[in-house]
């Protein structure tokens, strides 16, 4: 699968969703990410494919389950860059 960009992923309100959901820093499993949506199992999946192929979320497997994570590095990178491209200082 090729690597989705970070921003094109930040683009869609659902996945800016999910990742304000993981900001609490505690892993989520897929199933509790989906029931917080009216959208099927699998758009949501989708939707969690696309965060992980930007390197937005991290997953762990666990038995049957899922659990996802915020991954803070990228978007650390991407404030670096945005307050670089507006002059702001460090």
């Amino acid at each position: 699968m090729k690597k989705e960009s970070s921003w094109k992923a930040l683009s869609d309100p659902v996945r800016r969703e999910i990742l304000a959901m993981l900001r609490d820093g505690r892993k989520h499993a897929a199933g509790e990410i989906a029931s917080r949506f009216d959208l099927s199992n699998a758009t949501v999946s989708y939707h969690l494919s696309v965060l992980k192929s930007a390197d937005l979320i991290r997953e762990e497997r666990s038995g049957t389950y899922i659990y996802y994570e915020l991954n803070t590095s990228v978007l650390d990178e991407m404030i670096l860059f945005l307050q670089d491209l507006k002059g702001e200082e460090q």
